[in-house]
């Protein structure tokens, strides 16, 4: 009876250590289909992890950041990306020029490469960045909702431990974030 409940026992560790690396591939996996629609528009950051913890440290210093997508021309490919950050209570402000291929964008220098991953989070996006061709890696969950629910926190902490990252960064739901960049603004850095 023993040996039977123990080999139980071990046949189910076995099955559950087998199927980790399946669960992490279907976490991570890139978006089948990005729609523009969705994508438009502003959302604060929520949470972040890097694979380089020097900028992990300068990451957890942030009080807020935002990403806005919009489109630059009339195509939904040629669109753009403003990012704020406040930081020690001063916004700073960089937009890129990014075009978008299927699931991916890259930026205008082309050492960084993105990916729209998967987020069970319905107004969420989830950044996948590959920086100089993986020297480094960051991952970043942005949503129209300053605070998540709870579920899809835990998605999120998963995914990052998929990606063998660091604990990631929350940002706090009650900071302020940077106002919208209006052209000829002298605040944008």
């Amino acid at each position: 009876m023993f040996f039977a409940v123990g080999t139980t026992v071990l046949l189910c560790l076995m099955s559950v250590s087998h199927s980790a690396p399946l669960v992490c591939e279907v976490l991570v996996r890139p978006l089948d289909q990005l729609d523009f629609r969705h994508l438009e528009g502003r959302r604060a950051m929520v949470a972040a992890s890097l694979s380089h913890l020097p900028l992990m440290e300068r990451l957890r210093s942030r009080e807020s950041a935002t990403a806005d997508f919009s489109s630059i021309t009339s195509s939904e490919t040629n669109i753009s990306l403003s990012r704020s950050i406040r930081l020690d209570n001063k916004c700073h402000y960089v937009s890129y020029n990014i075009s978008l291929e299927g699931s991916r964008f890259t930026y205008d220098d082309g050492n960084v490469t993105t990916t729209f991953i998967y987020t069970s989070c319905h107004d969420c996006i989830l950044l996948s960045f590959d920086v100089e061709s993986g020297k480094r890696q960051h991952f970043y969950l942005f949503s129209r909702r300053r605070q998540l629910e709870q579920k899809e926190m835990e998605e999120f902490r998963a995914q990052v431990e998929c990606l063998n990252m660091p604990p990631p960064a929350v940002m706090d739901p009650t900071k302020e974030l940077c106002p919208q960049e209006t052209a000829g603004d002298p605040a944008a850095n």
